[in-house]
């Protein structure tokens, strides 16, 4: 085998499987309650140890170069995101979401064992080396004591509509059956997230049931709890995660789970003028994670997506 064929795939080959046994005892069953994928330990150690490691396995001509120092580290992260992804360990979207996240990660842990290296530090080198490969079980190991905040979010959403107040509002309570043409989300799109099919209400008024269906078996089961005709709805929103197909989406994403659920939402109609109207819908949404200031942009993205798809498909519908 050619040298430096070899050597390459040692660089490769040892910091994937680094991080796939990291993954391996972090999303094991048996290990839930001491490890788990959602947590800063794993998002954190698992990406540093592996730039940390492809670096210190790379010679030294190639360390000497700060770009390879950069752009090492992010070849192991690339093909574990691929091999977890291929495997069916991971789901697109959680993998998209944290990549930016395990890349910049990956960099730090690269650019740090570089430092070390070139300044010879043989001493403390194993030492150093034992620390940085042991770091997300260490780290685990006091973020298990730590209770995942509560952070409760709002997503606001907002379209004008020229067409009269009823036609509006009769868009509004109940949504017929949302053509692919009409779909026009592109975050949850992308994503690979249920697109929405269409809305159903039982009674228009203070206890109402209505239904929000989406696609891949997703159903939003809401109750009406405020109404003022072709003015304000303000309905609970519940998702039982136990009905949801396991495919329909990545199980640290699924709404009505452990990290993640909605709470609410309320439509508003403001008139602006003659046959012109302001349409408001916004939601709240919890998020149950230790990294809830990253998660929580994330999610806003994604609820701010599904709102302005459904506004775009009543002001369609209004205005045709």
């Amino acid at each position: 085998m050619n040298p430096k064929l070899r050597t390459w795939l040692i660089i490769l080959s040892i910091p994937v499987a680094y991080a796939l046994v990291i993954r391996f005892f972090f999303g094991i069953w048996f290990f839930r309650y001491a490890f788990t994928v959602m947590s800063v330990s794993f998002l954190l150690g698992l990406p540093f140890g592996v730039g940390y490691l492809t670096i210190l396995l790379s010679p030294m001509e190639s360390v000497r170069s700060w770009v390879y120092r950069i752009v090492a580290p992010m070849l192991p992260i690339i093909v574990f995101f691929m091999l977890t992804l291929g495997f069916g360990i991971e789901g697109w979207a959680c993998w998209l979401m944290i990549l930016p996240v395990f890349l910049i990660l990956s960099i730090l842990g690269g650019l740090t064992a570089g430092r070390y290296k070139l300044r010879k530090e043989k001493r403390t080198g194993k030492l150093r080396v034992s620390i940085v490969l042991c770091l997300p079980f260490l780290l685990s190991s006091v973020e298990h004591y730590i209770p995942h905040p509560f952070t409760r979010c709002e997503a606001y959403t907002s379209i004008d509509i020229h067409a009269r107040a009823d036609t509006i509002w009769n868009n509004v309570i109940r949504v017929k059956a949302i053509s692919p043409a009409e779909d026009h989300g592109t975050v949850t799109s992308f994503l690979g997230f249920p697109r929405p099919i269409r809305a159903e209400l039982n009674y228009a008024g203070v206890g109402g049931s209505r239904q929000a269906i989406f696609s891949k078996g997703l159903v939003f089961e809401e109750l009406v709890k405020a109404y003022d005709p072709e003015k304000r709805m303000y309905f609970s929103i519940k998702a039982d995660p136990h009905t949801i197909p396991s495919t329909t989406m990545d199980k640290h994403v699924v709404i009505g789970g452990d990290y993640f659920d909605v709470l609410d939402g309320t439509y508003e109609l403001r008139r602006l003028g003659e046959r012109h109207y302001r349409l408001h819908l916004y939601s709240h949404f919890i998020l149950k994670t230790n990294f809830n200031f990253y998660a929580s942009w994330w999610a806003g993205l994604i609820m701010k997506d599904i709102q302005n798809n459904i506004l775009q498909v009543i002001r369609t519908r209004c205005q045709g």
